[in-house]
């Protein structure tokens, strides 16, 4: 995301410069002109600068629609996994993780594996000596 925006932003920035220098160049080459003559070019580049970031907020409207339809998605199907795991878990599992989540503590990855590896822990401990 942050990519496509820094893409965006320098042709915007380039743009925005060469609306100004065209201002700019009006401005200069009516200097004998009437008031109400630079009144209406700067009303015509304002109304062009208007436009064009008008376009560009829509567009960029649209790429966040796109990412918070995706997400709600992920969010959907992480709810559903996460149901799904609370059903498959043992009840010490479950005991185990909401002691984490009272103290505040999140689950390491040695943690989490300890917990998957539990049934297996006593089998291989028992098989071998006892120091």
């Amino acid at each position: 995301m942050k990519v496509g925006l820094l893409q965006k932003q320098v042709p915007d920035q380039i743009i925005m410069k060469v609306l100004f220098l065209e201002l700019e160049r009006h401005l200069k080459s009516s200097s004998g002109a009437s008031v109400v003559a630079i009144d209406n070019k700067i009303e015509q580049a304002m109304d062009l600068v208007k436009s064009h970031l008008m376009y560009a907020v829509r567009e960029e409207v649209e790429v966040l629609k796109e990412q918070i339809k995706e997400l709600i998605e992920k969010n959907s199907q992480l709810e559903q996994e996460n149901t799904l795991l609370k059903t498959l878990a043992s009840p010490e599992q479950l005991a185990q993780f909401q002691a984490q989540l009272q103290t505040g503590s999140p689950p390491s990855s040695s943690q989490s594996q300890g917990t998957t590896q539990q049934p297996a822990q006593p089998a291989s401990q028992g098989s071998g000596p006892s120091a």
